[in-house]
Formats: C-alpha cells, structure tokens, sequence
C-alpha cells in the first residue's frame, strides 16, 4: 500500500468515526439492542463493527444521551437502547448542524468542480 492509500484510508477511517454518534442517534428513536442496530446500520450500507458500537453506546448512556434498560423475558437477556429527552435534544441540534456543514461543504465542493 503506497504512502497516499495509507493517508486516504486515515482520512476515511477519521470521517466515519465523526459522523458515527449522528448515525447511531438517529437509529435510537426506537429501542433497540446491540445487534439489531449493527443489522439496522448494515441494512443501510453503514458497517460498524461491534467492538466500536458497544463502547460508544456505553458512553452515549453514560452520557444521559440513552437510555437502556434489560429485557430478560427471552432465553437470552438483551439490553435495549432509546434515546433520553437530552439524547432527542443534542440529536435535533447534531442533526442540524450536519445539515448545515453538508450544504456549505457541497457548495464549496461544486464550487471546485467548476
């Protein structure tokens, strides 16, 4: 692998580790478990790993970002995900601020085109 791979593949890497706590939030309206949100993302062309998404989902909770709570009604005992009333709030505005970010990034990236 050349020295530009190595810098692209980073950079890559860099990206989608900024833009994972917005695609995870925006995932949580719902309750869902570990698994069934890797499955969500992956259905979705978003590959996270799940070494990367159990601590993140640890540190959204710890956060007051989520809130889980253990369903043990099943052979095997599942922790659930949804969003707090302060995970809707910093989404809306995280939300907001991507939108905001993408638009002058692709106006400037059209601009460059020209």
């Amino acid at each position: 692998m050349s020295l530009v791979d190595e810098v692209i593949n980073s950079l890559i890497v860099e990206l989608k580790r900024g833009t994972m706590v917005l695609l995870v939030l925006s995932q949580l309206h719902t309750n869902e478990y570990g698994y069934s949100l890797v499955k969500k993302l992956e259905d979705k062309d978003i590959q996270i790993e799940a070494g990367t998404l159990y601590p993140l989902l640890r540190r959204l909770e710890k956060q007051k970002l989520l809130i889980s709570e253990w369903d043990t009604s099943e052979n095997r005992p599942r922790k659930y995900y949804t969003l707090s009333e302060d995970g809707k709030i910093v989404f809306k505005q995280i939300k907001k601020e991507w939108e905001k970010m993408s638009k002058i990034l692709g106006e400037i990236l059209e601009e460059e085109e020209k």
